[in-house]
């Protein structure tokens, strides 16, 4: 169980282009509030947020646009090439982002929260969840949503694909796995099914009494 008293944590996960996103949303529409790690990481990067001035002292101001805001393409050549360099950047900006995870999570009063992160396994939020929900889908199907709605070369999308860890991994340690590789019907009736047999029904309930509130 996660380490919040009185709430029901969904961590989500799974690797590029397989949807986490339009899970998170459906579990918002079903009353869960939605929190989106990847987001934080990227606010806290910009100026005055918490892991600017670290990661700039880190990596210094090469790394910088000319306005002085973080170069965030530049980083990810870098990290991208250099597993190390990845790890020096995550250890900056992973504790920071659970810190604001854990202060939003301790703040609400929604009894269901859900975590989106694509390093929810790698870090330490995985901790924090009472339930690991991953997305998967083939990699053909993941390539043509990165080529059409991220607007990558394929050569690109495919690079960003096959460097991140394997998405088997994932499924090994889900508790809820997604296939979002059919229509958006298809995704919503999964969904719907998996929040009503893995949230518990006190919590499902308690989410109906706070919106009569």
């Amino acid at each position: 169980m996660s380490k919040f008293n009185n709430k029901f944590i969904i961590g989500l996960t799974g690797n590029i282009g397989t949807g986490k996103s339009e899970v998170r949303k459906i579990l918002q529409c079903l009353g869960a509030l939605g929190v989106d790690a990847d987001l934080i990481s990227r606010q806290i990067m910009e100026p005055g947020g918490r892991a600017y001035a670290p990661v700039l002292h880190h990596f210094g101001r090469d790394f910088t646009t000319p306005d002085m805001r973080l170069d965030r393409a530049a980083l990810a050549k870098l990290v991208f090439n250099q597993p190390d360099k990845l790890q020096e950047l995550e250890a900056i900006v992973h504790p920071l982002v659970t810190e604001e995870v854990d202060r939003i999570i301790s703040e609400t009063t929604a009894p269901v929260i859900v975590i989106e992160a694509i390093k929810l396994l790698e870090s330490n939020l995985a901790s924090r969840c009472d339930s690991i929900w991953v997305t998967d889908a083939p990699v053909d199907v993941r390539l043509a949503r990165l080529t059409l709605f991220r607007e990558m070369s394929e050569d690109d999308a495919r690079s960003r694909i096959m460097a991140q860890p394997p998405q088997e991994d994932k499924l090994k340690k889900a508790d809820v796995i997604i296939q979002n590789d059919g229509t958006l019907e298809d995704l919503l009736l999964q969904v719907k099914r998996s929040w009503e047999t893995c949230v518990p029904e006190s919590y499902r309930i308690a989410i109906q009494d706070e919106n009569c509130v």
